[in-house]
């Protein structure tokens, strides 16, 4: 949700702005704008839609200049409309603003201004923190005085870039709570500011990252931190491994498409640094764990949104079958208002595609006010939920562009894996014969699902036959149960078509009303424990009339006697089967969306990162 770029340095801001803006697009949007210093005026160009629009607008009416912020908008207090898209001004147009969040106490702040004779130009939260900046500017003559001050009267998780044509030198920027990232890009006599990585790590791969209730002055050759209550920071340097290469789509037709193939490398990357191949044991350093707290864990609390809650589901089986540790699965939006029984020796297990997502964020300060032991697995390097963690695992997924997750949610599903291995072994629970089983089955995933990737030209065919659907039933068993829900979650993500994952074992308990000759349905069906079971919901279905699509082991000689459509998978160990037998429902997603026309990289109001409630 809603991105911000920005520049200070001696090249022109405008078209390095814009081309951040586009790299941000993932994120989700319906409004873009422009502001940037020149002569002592400050320049706005803005307009609702798509990024191209605001194009259109700066080639119409140019501005240039050596420092200025950008934003891409998506809707809070407002509709989408040139009059409400960020940057915003002052009253006197001295001062300018993008903003990350929103300003819960804005109608008081508002009615504060109007009394002062402010007038407002816009429905939006944001304007009140324009106004309020340069009225405290008129006292404190400071910028970032000024900002320190206006922050400390909003209430509300935010992130915000300020410019001021009193003050061409620098920019401020600040963050407050968990409205998303803040990165400041260190480069050679220029500086970079964005909501994330992607828009600036073509420029510079050296990076600070702000914390909650911390502004920064930026010059172009320097910058400073302070907390708000003036205390001055020295923020921690890091460098992104990311090649800016892998954020460009190269020959794929979708960034979804791309990161769907790129789960072969993203899978194999995940191995790496943490599977000792030589005496087959995982190892996980970024834990921080020793033997003592391992084995003091008498709980473990998972908590996500949507896809990454998804893969928490498949994680609470590997953890609790391999570990033998209880587990707990909580949608993080209902974490942090459900007072859960949270102790001194449980872990609250974060698992998040960005690291930004608020209520992830939230529920990890739930936790932690708990007592309890805060984890993370985190795709986005130096996120709010890598730095907050006591200990955290990468997915080495690189980035993900396309709204619909799909390398981030196979990365943590092998994160957690490996985390289930360690835990166990650490707590004296695996033999070395079961370890070394374990670890065996572990590195063949890659190799398996490069195999489930070259059926995509069939599962392409089968979803030219289903693209006019108007719903869809999902349906698994065990440890692919949660991949039913993700299943149906990509075909309702990206094609807008009514998809509901089940438990198979609830189809006759309700959604059976549901099955006639007009509704698919959608059976993982695969060779494990639960295949006998699975393959008596195929036949209650195909008696009612349903078309049958499954999902199944390669060399099934049963299953093609009853689905209408099959989805082959390679034979793979149970416990790893969701990595492989996911990679066709997400490709059966994609190519129904594509085939409908669909923007499948930014399907209508979603978001790549969260970061409002």
């Amino acid at each position: 949700m809603c991105g911000i770029v920005a520049y200070i340095g001696e090249r022109d801001a405008t078209p390095i702005i814009i081309e951040g803006l586009k790299k941000l697009e993932y994120r989700g949007y319906d409004s873009a704008g422009i502001a940037v210093l020149s002569d002592g005026l400050i320049g706005v160009r803005r307009d609702a839609g798509k990024i191209r629009r605001l194009e259109a607008l700066v080639a119409e009416q140019p501005i240039s200049g050596n420092i200025g912020i950008g934003h891409t908008r998506w809707a809070t207090h407002g509709a989408p409309s040139q009059q409400n898209a960020h940057p915003h001004l002052s009253a006197n147009g001295r001062v300018v603003v993008v903003h990350n969040g929103i300003v819960e106490n804005y109608l008081t702040l508002r009615e504060e201004l109007s009394a002062e004779g402010v007038e407002f130009r816009s429905e939006t939260d944001t304007e009140t923190i324009a106004h309020l900046i340069e009225k405290f500017y008129a006292v404190e003559k400071d910028l970032f005085r000024a900002v320190q001050k206006t922050l400390q009267r909003l209430k509300g998780a935010h992130g915000l870039v300020v410019m001021s044509a009193d003050e061409p030198d620098r920019l401020i920027a600040a963050r407050l709570g968990n409205a998303g990232g803040v990165a400041i890009g260190v480069g050679e006599g220029e500086m970079f500011i964005a909501s994330d990585v992607p828009a600036i790590v073509e420029h510079t791969r050296n990076m600070v990252f702000l914390e909650s209730g911390q502004i920064a002055i930026i010059r172009k050759d320097h910058f400073q931190v302070e907390n708000l209550a003036g205390k001055a920071v020295t923020p921690k340097l890091q460098t992104i491994p990311w090649d800016p290469v892998s954020a460009e789509k190269g020959n794929y037709r979708h960034f979804m498409q791309k990161e769907i193939h790129e789960q072969v490398r993203a899978l194999s990357d995940t191995l790496i640094g943490r599977v000792d191949f030589d005496n087959y044991r995982i190892k996980l350093d970024g834990l921080n764990l020793d033997e003592q707290t391992a084995m003091s864990i008498q709980k473990i609390f998972i908590t996500a949104c949507g896809t990454a809650a998804h893969a928490g589901m498949v994680g609470k089986i590997l953890l609790e079958r391999i570990a033998r540790i209880p587990v707990e699965v909580l949608v993080a939006s209902e974490f942090r208002y459900a007072d859960p029984i949270v102790g001194e020796n449980d872990v609250v297990l974060a698992i998040s595609q960005s690291g930004e997502t608020a209520d992830t964020l939230a529920a990890m300060e739930e936790g932690r006010k708990k007592g309890a032991l805060l984890w993370s697995i985190v795709n986005a390097i130096g996120s709010q939920a890598m730095r907050q963690a006591d200990g955290c695992i990468s997915m080495q997924a690189g980035p993900e562009i396309g709204v619909a997750s799909t390398k981030a949610f196979t990365a943590p599903l092998m994160d957690l894996y490996m985390l289930a291995v360690y835990l166990a072994d650490v707590r004296g629970l695996l033999s070395r014969s079961r370890r070394i089983e374990l670890v065996k089955d572990l590195l063949k995933i890659p190799s398996l699902v490069e195999k489930a990737l070259e059926r995509e030209p069939e599962v392409a065919l089968i979803a030219e036959k289903f693209k006019d659907v108007k719903g869809a039933l999902y349906l698994g068993r065990g440890i692919n149960m949660p991949i039913a829900y993700e299943g149906a979650l990509k075909l309702k993500e990206i094609s807008y078509i009514h998809a509901e994952g089940y438990p198979a074992g609830e189809m006759k308990h309700g959604p059976i009303a549901l099955v006639d000759k007009e509704l698919p349905v959608v059976v993982i069906a695969t060779k494990d424990d639960w295949y006998d079971k699975m393959i008596s919901q195929v036949e209650q279905a195909k008696a009612r009339g349903g078309k049958v699509i499954a999902v199944a082991t390669e060399g099934d000689e049963l299953i093609p006697t009853l689905a209408d459509e099959i989805m082959w998978v390679p034979k793979t160990p149970w416990l790893l089967s969701p990595v492989v037998d996911v990679i066709p429902l997400q490709i059966f997603a994609y190519h129904i969306a594509t085939a409908l026309g669909l923007d499948v990289d930014q399907p209508r109001n979603l978001a790549k990162s969260v970061t409002v409630e």
